[in-house]
């Protein structure tokens, strides 16, 4: 639920870039300090309207803020056996969770480790701490970058759940990012098992520089959709030319059904690319 309380140019914005960017600053790799944190999201709130979504924290994070106006994006820490509680705590403390993710821990059994996850979910909901409309975006642990047979029956079983997955398009140890077909690979998987997803690691607008754009990921996301080629799919993911990738997504009269699948970008540094994507002029119609 997105709040339209802000002084940003929320009415006005189209479906498509509603809540596209998610604010993930106290979260690694930026790990700002939680209230520099939480007043520069009030701030980021006024200036980007509805463009930007939830806050994203940790369930230790969630003491510190208490009463927080705004909807959360809630990454656990602990597996499959720890949703109650932090669900729990944040209801008792009057948070507003829209998101949960949760990264698989065992990775000799992904599939398995899904099914424990769906049954603590379930509980959750009996409990009454987990509301049917929270979408659970579920972290599978890639051991070589593109999918393997552990992977995917790991998002089959992910989209028999109806759950979302969350895919990384950087490495998280530093090294340099997977390629554009290891990225279309996994935007196929997800979407051959009409499984939505967020996604991390993607850290400008357009891409360039070793990184991926969010406008190329929801423009590839609509192809892929479609049933364009990998080699055509590949290619927008690494057009890094601003005019050419801006009036290609003008010209995709279906763009906004893309969100359906890619639900939100994490971004640690949200301003950046929010800028970025403003000055495209996309935002303006």
């Amino acid at each position: 639920m997105t709040d339209d309380t802000s002084t940003g140019p929320s009415p006005q914005l189209a479906a498509t870039w509603r809540g596209l960017l998610t604010d993930s600053s106290p979260l690694p790799p930026g790990e700002a300090p939680l209230l520099a944190a939480t007043t520069a999201y009030d701030g980021r709130r006024s200036t980007y309207g509805g463009l930007l979504g939830p806050l994203a924290l940790t369930e230790t994070d969630l003491p510190h803020v208490r009463g927080l106006a705004h909807p959360i994006h809630l990454v656990l820490g602990g597996g499959a056996g720890a949703i109650a509680g932090p669900m729990g705590l944040a209801t008792r403390l009057g948070l507003q969770v829209d998101a949960v993710r949760i990264t698989l821990r065992d990775p000799a059994d992904l599939a398995g480790n899904v099914r424990r996850v769906v049954a603590a979910l379930d509980s959750a909901r009996d409990e009454g701490v987990l509301d049917d409309e929270v979408r659970v975006h579920l972290e599978v642990p890639l051991e070589s970058r593109r999918p393997t047979g552990g992977w995917l029956r790991a998002v089959d079983e992910i989209g028999a759940a109806e759950l979302a997955l969350h895919l990384r398009v950087d490495d998280p140890y530093g090294g340099p990012p997977p390629s554009a077909v290891q990225v279309t690979e996994l935007i196929d998987a997800a979407l051959d098992r009409e499984t939505p997803y967020s996604v991390s690691g993607a850290t400008r607008a357009v891409s360039g520089d070793g990184a991926y754009g969010v406008l190329n990921l929801l423009l590839a996301t609509r192809q892929a959709f479609d049933g364009l080629g990998h080699d055509e799919v590949t290619a927008t993911l690494s057009q890094s030319a601003v005019p050419d990738l801006v009036a290609a997504l003008r010209a995709e009269e279906y763009l906004p059904g893309a969100r359906r699948w890619f639900t939100s970008a994490l971004l640690s540094d949200v301003e950046t690319v929010a800028d970025e994507l403003a000055a495209t002029g996309l935002l303006d119609g």
